[in-house]
């Protein structure tokens, strides 16, 4: 089984009262092609979204599933899609839910200003060199949140676990041994040449 995995992004998203009086939210919860580096480098690729499973996509608040959901695309109060960018959140909170309220206003006056998603990963290339992991299809994405906390805010988008993703970091570990152990080899058998 896929283990889930989330990130933080840095990102400015905005909190907008619509014509028709509707609280909505708005915004990138992934960006491609923005390498962050925490231990070793990630990158989300463009067609990391292409076959992903967003069927039924919860917006939540710092992914905690206690707090009231905000939004879902399965009632399409949350409307995901992918363009050249990255993944955009669209999203209509319910002005009659005072948690809902609560967030809109948070987000409206900047008190949270930060995304984060949370998904398996299906593919990833890995390059031993760069020690740089590229995303390249998610299998599921389960929510987007608005999060008061990224790990890191050093850049514009920053990228952070919030779970530890042990499958891929012992993955990552046994394919530097291999890298290793064949450029130890490779000079041994160029001094015994």
């Amino acid at each position: 089984m896929k283990e889930k995995e989330i990130r933080k992004l840095d990102i400015q998203f905005r909190a907008e009262t619509t014509e028709d009086e509707k609280m909505e939210i708005k915004g990138y919860a992934a960006v491609f092609n923005s390498p962050e580096t925490y231990g070793y480098t990630e990158i989300i690729a463009p067609t990391a979204f292409d076959d992903a499973d967003m069927s039924d996509v919860v917006l939540r608040y710092n992914h905690n599933d206690s707090f009231m959901v905000l939004a879902r695309t399965r009632n399409k109060s949350l409307d995901l899609s992918v363009d050249e960018k990255g993944l955009f959140m669209n999203a209509t909170l319910q002005d009659d839910i005072t948690e809902h309220r609560d967030i809109f206003n948070a987000i409206k006056t900047e008190l949270i200003d930060k995304q984060s998603f949370a998904f398996t990963v299906d593919e990833d290339i890995y390059d031993y060199d760069t020690d740089t992991r590229t995303i390249t299809k998610i299998g599921k994405l389960f929510d987007v949140s608005v999060v008061d906390q990224p790990f890191y805010n050093a850049t514009d988008v920053s990228v952070a676990r919030g779970i530890k993703n042990d499958e891929f970091l012992a993955k990552r570990e046994e394919m530097r041994k291999q890298v290793e152990l064949e450029k130890a080899k490779e000079a041994l058998l160029s001094k015994l040449g």
